[in-house]
């Protein structure tokens, strides 16, 4: 591929199709691109494209995306595998020749693509393949131009955090050395003409903007550059860097204040890097920095004592607050903050005010749940000012007990005072008063256990019952969210310090908050219970057993389903857990409660049985084999007198299937597979329950023992075509497509045509002709539609019976009704206007003497769809696939003699899902 503007024209052509919104014009494109660049000098003609300063500014944007990933896909695809170098020699050193120059003279939405292009290649090449690249960088910072030093630094940044956080090594250290020796002099010098210019510049806002944002990426950099160990150059130049940071923390450029109280402007983001500067040097280099902590600290204390509450200003926050903690745990420093007046300042002016909740929080709480959580309960990489306040507290409590004791003990009584006088406005002092409890008492704790080690001058059982355990017996679970979640988590954090006895009076309550309308409120309730529920004893016995747990047991189920019912938590992760937890310690309660029901024969409560033993088996599912009470129950399943109720067939088919997907081995031993093809048989005979006889051979197929199954099968299909030639409906027909195409998927197409065959010579024909081209168009939920698709795709693909043999006539029309399944919205079907197991509205629903209970679904208890063919995300292009293998199979008159009698509207229909899928028929 020579670089020819012939050949940059159209390349961009190409790129401006990747745009299209139409995935017709897009997807072809982008496969075009993809195979064409592995061609020697593909990466060369986007550089040069890029550059040209006639095009399109988003040709060359997509430009520059493009020769990015191309990047990432191939720099160095190479070298964990045996597969040939995908770039040419002579394309990587033409990259790395031009890219930097390329990057720093472009505009700023090519050079951040281009940036993130160099550090691609640099974490492979630099140093040893790309030595040259720092001397490079380095002559940049003389250039003056601080668009060009800033694309050099950011740079410079991408390539050098690596150093923060990389094991130490022999390799590692000669790079940083080599960085070093290049760079420490020159970005010194940076830093102080930069602070030079930021004086000179004072009343010019966007030339001031730009050299802050320099400050902002030189401190980055240094930060990287000083992460394993202190160089010997910083150290030598402690007091030019340390000066120049002290001036940073006090700058306060008016013009460059922003109105906006959520994003961090660039004075913010300098401040903030700042703090984490210094924070580093006074954990790792404490001896070093000790001259400067005092300046620092002051310094540190009075910007956080003028810095509001806005959401832009909380990573400065936090990282201040992280420094404080930092020299707060220096025994050398203990001096600082000795001073009983200075402990109850820090206690006022700082912690104080960063433990309340903002309004943002209250947001966050409200409109992002689940990031909340995240920053609350979980430990995100995320800092928050109220963690970074706790962290302070946590320390101070440490190490000044005593008089923190007193100080924090006011403030508390203030607080809770507060909220006595009017709950409803002053909520959030208590909230604030609990977190600086749980702060302060704090010492030590596990992820497993929470905390287990406290300050022995905070009573945490006292507090919780004069101050937790109300907000929990407040009647209304709805009512002040935050301070519930905040009284929750209370427990659960020192749930091994509060005793057997607190934690049981707890459990109604945490249970009673589970169908709370909060996702915070009612996740942190199924966490508290999850984390409880699973405490042992010194013994290794569980602390609460069914005895305890017992009384709670009905409230417990429903109410943890229940959970799963409300909007947004319908894959709570938090009740999920509390759901398995919850399982194995009151089955041993409610099984008595069940077999009851059942030997009773107490008709109206049956199906409610049915479906949450279905439950309980779904959440143990994967902790181990089906427990034996659970096989007790089995052969009553299987009873005919059960499946004679109506109510009873739709949940006692769910719960017979989760016997086949997770015991299928077992109900072989006990030899009853005829039993349940005696239900299978009852079911199709029904056409108010074939469906559910369809679902039950699915599951058969997929899970149960193949060989087994398959000496059955002749006898099944026997059952399937006697029904279908006497007693035909929609429905049946629509659930018989729907299982052999499903058997095509799981056994194939041949043993389906030798199977039918065997019923009657000629058989098959018939069913792809009055059955299959006829009706498939007809089936209507997706999941099935995905089923047909697949099997049909595989019969015209993978079956030579159907593309060669004695069904070959049938195949156009097969792909015919194909296309028109992807093409044509499903017909809707009469049975399909109301539930899914009514019957045909022309047929009359089978007749079952007496009062029959109908099926009511529990809303906590609804089953789960699963998809057999999740890794078929588009069956439309599973088609074009299959039919580009076949093209390869067949001979090319073969394959002509195949698609000649296709009508053109389809021809072209398939034409275009091959273009899609990116084949072609051979």
């Amino acid at each position: 591929m020579e670089v020819t503007d012939a050949n940059l024209q159209l390349l961009a052509g190409y790129l401006q199709q990747t745009l299209s919104a139409d995935p017709n014009v897009r997807r072809p494109a982008e496969k075009l691109l993809e195979s064409t660049e592995l061609q020697q000098n593909y990466p060369v003609l986007l550089l040069n494209l890029i550059d040209k300063a006639t095009m399109d500014m988003t040709i060359r944007v997509a430009g520059a995306i493009a020769f990015k990933n191309y990047i990432k896909r191939n720099w160095a695809a190479h070298e964990d595998s045996d597969e040939p170098d995908r770039i040419h020699a002579s394309d990587r050193n033409t990259i790395k020749t031009l890219i930097v120059t390329l990057m720093l003279h472009s505009p700023t939405a090519l050079q951040k693509q281009l940036s993130d292009a160099v550090s691609i290649i640099g974490k492979h090449d630099f140093p040893k393949k790309w030595p040259q690249l720092i001397d490079e960088m380095v002559e940049k910072f003389a250039s003056g131009d601080f668009n060009v030093i800033n694309g050099i630094l950011q740079t410079a940044h991408s390539l050098f955090k690596r150093y923060r956080y990389e094991f130490k090594s022999q390799a590692l250290w000669e790079e940083i050395k080599f960085v070093l020796d290049r760079m420490a002099k020159p970005l010194t010098e940076l830093l102080q003409a930069t602070m030079q210019l930021s004086t000179l510049h004072e009343g010019n806002a966007e030339a001031l903007k730009v050299i802050y944002s320099s400050l902002v990426l030189v401190n980055k950099v240094f930060f990287s550059l000083n992460s394993q160990d202190l160089p010997e150059f910083f150290e030598d130049n402690m007091s030019t860097w340390m000066g120049a940071f002290l001036q940073q923390l006090a700058v306060d450029v008016a013009i460059l204040r922003t109105d906006d109280d959520e994003d961090a402007g660039v004075l913010e983001h300098l401040r903030s890097q700042v703090c984490e500067n210094i924070c580093l040097y006074a954990r790792k280099y404490d001896e070093e920095f000790k001259p400067y902590m005092e300046q620092f600290v002051t310094a540190v204390w009075e910007l956080l004592v003028k810095t509001s509450l806005h959401t832009k200003y909380d990573a400065l926050v936090s990282n201040a607050l992280q420094f404080l903690t930092v020299v707060a745990e220096r025994k050398h420093y203990h001096g600082i903050f000795e001073n009983p007046e200075i402990l109850a300042r820090i206690c006022e002016k700082v912690v104080i005010p960063n433990l309340d909740i903002r309004p943002s929080d209250e947001e966050l709480f409200e409109d992002s749940p689940d990031e909340y959580i995240r920053r609350d309960i979980e430990g995100s990489d995320i800092d928050t000012r109220r963690r970074a306040a706790c962290d302070l507290v946590k320390t101070l409590s440490i190490n000044f007990e005593q008089k923190i004791f007193g100080i924090f003990g006011q403030y508390l009584q203030i607080l809770l005072s507060k909220y006595k006088e009017d709950p409803v406005a002053n909520w959030r002092s208590k909230d604030t008063a609990i977190y600086l409890v749980t702060s302060w008492a704090a010492r030590g704790g596990t992820q497993k256990h929470g905390i287990t080690q406290t300050s022995e001058l905070v009573p945490l059982p006292q507090f919780c019952a004069e101050h937790i355990v109300p907000e929990l017996e407040r009647p209304n679970v709805n009512e002040l969210p935050v301070l519930k979640a905040a009284s929750i988590k209370y427990v659960m954090v020192f749930r091994s310090l509060l005793g057997p006895q607190t934690l049981a009076g707890c459990l109604p309550h945490l249970i009673r908050h589970l169908p709370a309308e909060s996702i915070v409120v009612h996740s942190y309730a199924a966490c508290s219970l999850e984390k409880i529920l699973t405490m042992r004893d010194a013994n290794n016995t569980l602390l609460f057993g069914p005895q305890v747990i017992g009384p709670h047991s009905n409230q417990l189920v429903s109410g943890l389903f229940a959970t799963l019912s409300l909007t947004g938590s319908a894959e709570n992760e938090y009740v999920m857990k509390a759901d398995a937890t919850a399982v194995s310690s009151f089955e041993e309660a409610l099984f008595p409660v069940f077999q009851g029901i059942l030997q009773q024969d107490i008709t109206e409560f049956m199906p409610y049985v049915f479906q949450m033993l279905s439950v309980l088996m779904e959440v143990r599912e994967g902790s181990g084999p089906i427990p034996e009470p659970y096989w007790a129950l089995f052969p009553c399943l299987l009873a005919p007198p059960l499946w004679d109720r109506r109510g009873n067939v739709t949940p006692l088919i769910r719960l017979l299937s989760i016997f086949i997907k997770q015991g299928s081995a077992q109900i072989q031993a006990l030899g009853k597979l005829n039993g349940i093809l005696g239900i299978f048989q009852k079911m199709i005979a029904s056409k108010a329950n074939d469906h559910e006889g369809f679902y039950l051979l699915q599951n058969l197929l997929y899970y149960y023992n193949a060989d087994e199954l398959q000496t059955n099968m002749r006898q099944i299909f026997g059952l399937l075509f006697q029904r279908l030639s006497l007693s035909k409906t929609a429905k049946y027909v629509n659930g018989i497509i729907v299982l052999f195409s499903f058997y095509v998927v799981k056994v194939g197409g041949t043993p389906l045509v030798q199977l039918i065959e065997q019923i009657q010579p000629g058989m098959f024909g018939m069913l792809l002709e009055r059955v299959f081209i006829t009706d498939m168009a007809k089936v209507s939920k997706e999941l099935d539609r995905k089923i047909v698709a697949v099997g049909v795709s595989k019969l015209l693909t993978e079956c030579p019976e159907v593309y060669s043999g004695q069904y070959k006539t049938f195949w156009p029309r097969l792909l015919h009704s194909l296309v028109d399944l992807f093409e044509r919205p499903p017909e809707k079907l009469p049975y399909l206007d109301g539930l899914d197991g009514a019957a045909d509205a022309d047929v009359a629903v089978d007749a079952e003497p007496g009062y029959q209970a109908a099926f009511s679904q529990l809303t906590f208890a609804q089953p789960k769809q699963v998809d057999h063919l999740a890794d078929v995300t588009d069956s439309r292009l599973y088609l074009a696939k299959a039919l580009s293998n076949l093209s390869q199979t067949v001979s090319p008159a073969e394959l002509t003699n195949l698609i000649t009698p296709l009508e053109m509207d389809y021809k072209e229909v398939v034409m275009k899902y091959c273009n899609q899928a990116g084949v072609r028929l051979a």
